[in-house]
Formats: structure tokens, C-alpha cells, sequence
């Protein structure tokens, strides 16, 4: 790892291409469509292991990530995330070729839409099933009804049914908490296909977050999942147990760059630009990641944790118990699982397959 000067993302294809197969195989059992959100990685060579495994559908958070993954040949690309009618033109140069699918959580966006597409496009209504980030009220079905009427007026733009992300899933404790998230917001999900099936046949249910598409093992109601973060996971998954500790399958590496004795802390260069300042509290402790330790062609953890607990910009610093002191240099590359996996590929955009002692190609 002597080519590694600076923070970048390293990642265990073996891992990666585990994780993928598992949530293949569990979608397969239960019957239902996997449509793997790409934000997560943003990675042509990773999204290649997808294909090899014989996705051929996926979800984007933005407009670019859409043209990025359009050059890889992906074909059907849904933009998960409300459309932006700022867009349009570049909307509608993807919808001429290429399978696109955007999402609708507003009733004024069918309006703004009508004089602006041109190419035939597939439209989800975003729905609210907890998590109170945007989407449709389940229970308003007045709007709903209101807002695809409007919609299908527009010659160029297709019902295709109903999407959700239960966000909240990512702020329990328990599994009985993920189950419970998805059982009420699945039946909601369903209560309104089955009401809009009689106008709108063949419309589906698209569901997606990962822990508990990675904890459930049924998902009634539900036609397809759209998980993204389980290809790496990361600290905050492995703590809500929607993953073992094997699956994580990227850290951070970082450079140690000072050590001070009288407060037993080590410096590293990896601060918020590199791991984002998401953070779980453990014990009263505020944590930005887990220290661990690089061993031939992968990475294990200290038999007593060692945790990220402060960071600024640049700097990552965390507490070291004097047994672990000589362990860590000016130089020294030790990894950090971040809290969030997906902010931090985000941040750092740049792949270190270690098992092969290489850096990915875009």
C-alpha cells in the first residue's frame, strides 16, 4: 500500500461482490425485482460487478450520475430522487436513449412538465412512509388522485406506480423496530397500489433502504427493492446489526500525522472533507468512525475499539490507550470504518481494490 499517500477509499472486491450476490439471492427467493441504487459507489468498474452479476436495472440521485452510469450502457436508470424541472433538457436527451424513470413527490410538478418533455418518460409517485423527508401523504389519496390525472394527461409521461425510502430505518436500535417500520409502511404502500390498480393496472411498489432490505427476508407487497449502502455497509449498519462485521467491505485509509503523549491522541489526515461528520453516540460518545488496523489484503479491528471522536476539516483524531501507543507513527496508514459509507466514497471519489494492490479505473 506504499502508493497510498493520501485519504482514499479502500475497498475488498471479494466483499463487495458477496454483498451483491447475498442481496441477488434474497430478492430471488422473495420473489421480487432488485434495482440497486449506484450513489453508494458511483463507480463504472464497481457497477460492472453488478452486471456481471446479472443486474440490469438501477437507481441514481441525480441527473449526472444518470449520464455518468449512461456511458457504461446502463439502460434502465431511475433518478431516485424528486425531479428538478430545471433539468428537463437534460432529462429529456437521456429519455431519447434510454429506459428513464423520475420520481414526483409534488402535485405542481406535473404542470411545470407539460410543455417541457419531449420524449416518452416513466414517472413514480414518492411517497412519504415515515421518514418525512418529501413525498406524498399515503393517506391523501385526493391529491395522489389529483396529481396522476394531471400526469397522464401529459402524453410523454408514464405511471409506473409508487416509490418509498423508509430514511427512519437508519435511527433505530432494534430489529423489531426495522420490522415494524416496514410492516406499516409496506401496508400503505399496498393500500394504494391496490386502490390505483383499477385505473392504473400493472403499476408497481419500489422500496428501498438498506437495513431493512438487508434484515427482512420477506417483503409483502412489495415488487421491488432498490438498496444502495449494502455494497460497502459500514460502522453505522454493523451497530443497527443490519450487517456482520465481514461485510463491511470499505474503510477509509489514513495517514497518521502527529501523535501528542500528554493527551494520548493520534493525529490522522482524514477529517470531514474525507469521512463527512456523520456521527453515532456510543456510550455518551460521540463517534465519526472506527480505527482499524491493515493486515495482508484486508483489515481487522483492535481488540479494544479505538474510535474517531473529534474531527475538523482536514484532521481526524481519536484516543489511544497507551498498549496501543507504539503502534502508530508519523506515517503510519491505519484504515477508519466511516460511519456513512455512502457520504465518504462520495467525498473521496477514488478506489483502492486491496486484494489486488490496485486503484479502480472510473
Amino acid at each position: 500500500m506504499d502508493d497510498i499517500v493520501s485519504p482514499v477509499a479502500v475497498i475488498d472486491e471479494d466483499k463487495c461482490r458477496r454483498n451483491i450476490r447475498q442481496m441477488i439471492k434474497k430478492a430471488r427467493e422473495a420473489h421480487i425485482s432488485f434495482r440497486p441504487h449506484f450513489k453508494t459507489h458511483q463507480s463504472h468498474a464497481i457497477g460492472r460487478w453488478f452486471r456481471e452479476a446479472g443486474t440490469e436495472k438501477i437507481a441514481v440521485s441525480s441527473v449526472s450520475m444518470a449520464e455518468y452510469f449512461a456511458q457504461d450502457n446502463w439502460q434502465d436508470i431511475m433518478i431516485a430522487f424528486p425531479v428538478n424541472v430545471r433539468e428537463t433538457n437534460r432529462i429529456n436527451e437521456l429519455a431519447s436513449r434510454l429506459q428513464l424513470s423520475i420520481l414526483i413527490s409534488d402535485a405542481d410538478i406535473p404542470g411545470k412538465l407539460e410543455e417541457k418533455l419531449v420524449n416518452h418518460i416513466d414517472f413514480y409517485l414518492k411517497i412519504d412512509v415515515g421518514s418525512h423527508r418529501t413525498g406524498f401523504d399515503p393517506n391523501d389519496k385526493t391529491l395522489i388522485e389529483k396529481t396522476l390525472q394531471k400526469a397522464t394527461q401529459n402524453p410523454h409521461l408514464r405511471f409506473k406506480g409508487f416509490v418509498a425510502h423508509a430514511g427512519h430505518t437508519y435511527h433505530i436500535t432494534s430489529l423489531n423496530d426495522v420490522q415494524r417500520i416496514f410492516i406499516k409502511g409496506s401496508e400503505l404502500l399496498t393500500g394504494l397500489a391496490e386502490y390505483f390498480r383499477k385505473d392504473y393496472p400493472g403499476i408497481i411498489v419500489s422500496w428501498g433502504d438498506t437495513p431493512s432490505c438487508s434484515l427482512m427476508n420477506e417483503f409483502p407487497g412489495i415488487d421491488e427493492i432498490r438498496p444502495g449502502n449494502f455494497i460497502f455497509y459500514d460502522l453505522m449498519q454493523y451497530h443497527l446489526a443490519s450487517c456482520d462485521w465481514d461485510h463491511i467491505a470499505m474503510v477509509v485509509a489514513t495517514p497518521v500525522v502527529a501523535r501528542h503523549k500528554q493527551r494520548n491522541e493520534i493525529v490522522l489526515y482524514g477529517g470531514a472533507v474525507h469521512l463527512s461528520k456523520d456521527f453515532i453516540e456510543m456510550d455518551d460518545k460521540t463517534v465519526f468512525g472506527e480505527v482499524v488496523k491493515f493486515v495482508d489484503k484486508g483489515w481487522e479491528p483492535f481488540p479494544k475499539p479505538l474510535y474517531v471522536n473529534r474531527l475538523s476539516q482536514e484532521h481526524g483524531i481519536f484516543h489511544c490507550p497507551d498498549e496501543y501507543w507504539e503502534e502508530f507513527s508519523p506515517g503510519t496508514l491505519v484504515g477508519i470504518v466511516p460511519v456513512h459509507s455512502c457520504l465518504a466514497a462520495d467525498l473521496l471519489k477514488n478506489y483502492y481494490e486491496i486484494s489486488e494492490g490496485v486503484f479502480l479505473d472510473a
